[in-house]
């Protein structure tokens, strides 16, 4: 049985007990692995654009375990206090995709906010540690049923429109359709300023078997507009409970172009997010200018030009067709209709 892509697996644990974590700047013209010691380091590796999408929750998770060793020879209350430092600096580095806040909620609520309030240092490293695998494990589960959910939208032979990288829903989706006998062709947006399309999207369908034609962010519409795709499908970094998509910017172009030529938008995400019922609720993440006028290291913009970076977009739901999450598809102003506070949060 293989592991499957190399992207599904991009955190890891090293003999000495540090993190490892893929480093996406660079893939896939090199395999790095960024070596963390301690959870600072694992945050420092999060803020610096090491891992993006899915690749953030398993840091994270890694993070809180790295803390609660660092927390070992503390005494219980002490303890906590350090974990729950941890898993705030970890919340602070993305404030729009909420992977690394539901984390660090589930492995606080899962030991020093719920059943062990009190526990010592080295109790708290080994519960820890459980908490940390199985939000890992339950991540890893809803994703296949999104992505069994999402290939049931496409047709067989459908040429598939992506947008940067959908990570773990795209592995899943893609899995599932070769599942159902459904064979997919991709057309994947190189996706500026980092080119997660052209790296991470088209380097791990190749990895999968597939042989997808790149674009750059500026030819959706023409593309679109030639037929090269049946169906949008992107990932999303969150969605609100009226239904409006936050993601890669550019995805609010890709669902106008949409619309636009009559091509079906579907997003993807495990569930809306209860804290955010509205796009207001929702902060946006401006990253610094300077990453705009650089590619791949190689400045790209004259000396004096100033670059402007938000890092996400929002679409509105009626340029929406479906939304596509762990438990079924929906039409957007019907997607917060399914959702358990509880088992979301």
């Amino acid at each position: 049985m293989t592991e499957g892509p190399l992207l599904g697996r991009s955190v890891r644990f090293a003999g000495d007990g540090a993190v490892e974590i893929l480093d996406r700047r660079v893939y896939p013209f090199e395999v790095r692995w960024v070596r963390c010691a301690t959870s600072e380091d694992v945050a420092v590796a999060i803020e610096r654009m090491v891992t993006q999408s899915s690749g953030p929750l398993y840091a994270t998770t890694a993070g809180m375990v790295l803390a609660a060793r660092e927390a070992r020879t503390e005494p219980p209350g002490a303890a906590a206090e350090r974990l729950r430092a941890a898993g705030a600096r970890l919340v602070a580095t993305r404030p729009t995709n909420n992977h690394i806040r539901d984390a660090v909620r589930a492995i606080l609520d899962a030991t020093v906010d719920g059943p062990l309030p009190d526990a010592s240092g080295a109790e708290l490293a080994e519960a820890v540690q459980a908490a940390a695998s199985a939000h890992d494990a339950a991540y890893r589960a809803r994703s296949a049923a999104l992505g069994r959910h999402a290939a049931g939208l496409l047709e067989d032979g459908a040429r598939v429109l992506t947008h940067c990288w959908a990570d773990a829903y795209l592995i899943a989706t893609v899995e599932a359709a070769r599942e159902a006998g459904k064979a997919l062709e991709f057309v994947c947006t190189e996706t500026r300023p980092y080119l997660q399309g052209a790296r991470l999207t088209a380097a791990t369908l190749v990895e999968m078997g597939h042989r997808p034609t790149l674009i750059t962010d500026g030819m959706v519409a023409a593309a679109l507009a030639d037929r090269l795709a049946d169906v949008a499908l992107v990932a999303a970094d969150r969605v609100t409970l009226d239904g409006h998509v936050i993601n890669k910017v550019g995805t609010l172009g890709v669902a106008l172009a949409a619309r636009e030529f009559g091509v079906p938008f579907y997003a993807l995400v495990q569930a809306p997010d209860p804290l955010a019922p509205t796009a207001a609720d929702v902060v946006i993440e401006h990253r610094d200018g300077e990453e705009v006028l650089h590619v791949l290291g190689a400045r790209t913009a004259a000396e004096g030009v100033t670059g402007y970076y938000p890092a996400f977009d929002t679409t509105p739901p009626r340029l929406v067709t479906r939304i596509v999450t762990e438990r079924g598809v929906y039409r957007p102003e019907d997607v917060k209709v399914p959702v358990d506070v509880k088992e979301a949060v």
